[in-house]
């Protein structure tokens, strides 16, 4: 079994049916809530390390959704004082096993040490109920 921190949007379905999976692969999962803890930069920054700045985004996020924040003309700096202000804005779920960390829920450092099977043609990223504020 392995012990994997997991940041998930409380309620969101989504983290939900990502938890599903990683438990029925044999993980223990150790589930916080990405809204209320308490990030840095120092912290928050190695889940984002593997990605362009708009890659760090929900882009579910109403900000983003509606155009308010374009994720597309943002520096590193200033895309990461975004979210540290409002964490809704974070691609999740945040995911850390051991020193690995990665944000979403893809191909990326943690799942791939994990070998976490990701079928292509199941969106384990996306909402699949944008009705209960999963983006």
């Amino acid at each position: 079994m392995t012990d994997l921190v997991f940041y998930e949007k409380p309620g969101c379905t989504g983290n939900r049916q990502q938890q599903v999976l990683l438990r029925s692969l044999g993980h223990r999962l150790e589930v916080r809530d990405l809204l209320s803890e308490p990030w840095t930069a120092e912290e928050l920054r190695p889940f984002l390390a593997d990605k362009a700045v708009p890659g760090w985004f929900n882009p579910r996020a109403p900000q983003v959704k509606s155009g308010a924040i374009d994720i597309h003309n943002l520096d590193a700096s200033r895309a990461l004082a975004l979210l540290l202000a409002e964490p809704l804005l974070i691609c999740r779920p945040l995911l850390q096993y051991g020193d690995i960390r990665q944000s979403g829920f893809g191909a990326g450092p943690v799942l791939n040490a994990l070998q976490v099977p990701l079928d292509p043609e199941a969106d384990l990223q996306s909402c699949p109920q944008t009705a209960t504020g999963c983006g």
